[in-house]
């Protein structure tokens, strides 16, 4: 149904008070993002986070917590719902190719995620980074997978 909207997840990532993103690509041009995509057949959200991080930024990442599940709706699309988890990050492969699209991975603090928020793939970005600063954390057992 073209009225649906896609369900992605994204990883929330925080290492000495800055944040994990990536610059990409877009139709409205070069744009920062948490490592985020969407779900594939047969696959967890939890899964998929991980996944997406790695592929993304060549670093591996364990999600631990749901940060929020949110909706949002451009007006040229049927939207996103996006599930973002907080965890651990792990080691670092920097000699892997990074998806097609990622320029590459940044490290900002929370004031330069902020001071750029014209440069946002969407208004998720900061909303997710923002959330997880305030403490949001739900555990991971909420996500019931049934098969």
């Amino acid at each position: 149904m073209a009225d649906r909207p896609a369900v992605t997840v994204a990883a929330v990532v925080e290492r000495g008070g800055s944040f994990l993103l990536v610059e990409e690509h877009t139709q409205r041009g070069l744009l920062l993002n948490q490592p985020a995509g969407h779900l594939e057949a047969g696959e967890s959200l939890v899964a998929a986070a991980a996944r997406e991080a790695l592929e993304e930024t060549a670093w591996e990442f364990a999600p631990r917590h749901l940060v929020g599940i949110y909706r949002w709706k451009p007006e040229s699309a049927a939207g996103y719902v996006r599930f973002a988890f907080c965890g651990d990050l792990g080691r670092h492969h920097p000699g892997r190719a990074l998806d097609t699209g990622i320029v590459r991975a940044v490290w900002l603090t929370p004031d330069e995620v902020r001071a750029c928020r014209e440069r946002h793939r969407s208004p998720l970005v900061e909303r997710c980074m923002d959330d997880y600063l305030a403490g949001r954390r739900t555990p991971l057992d909420v996500l019931a997978d049934c098969g």
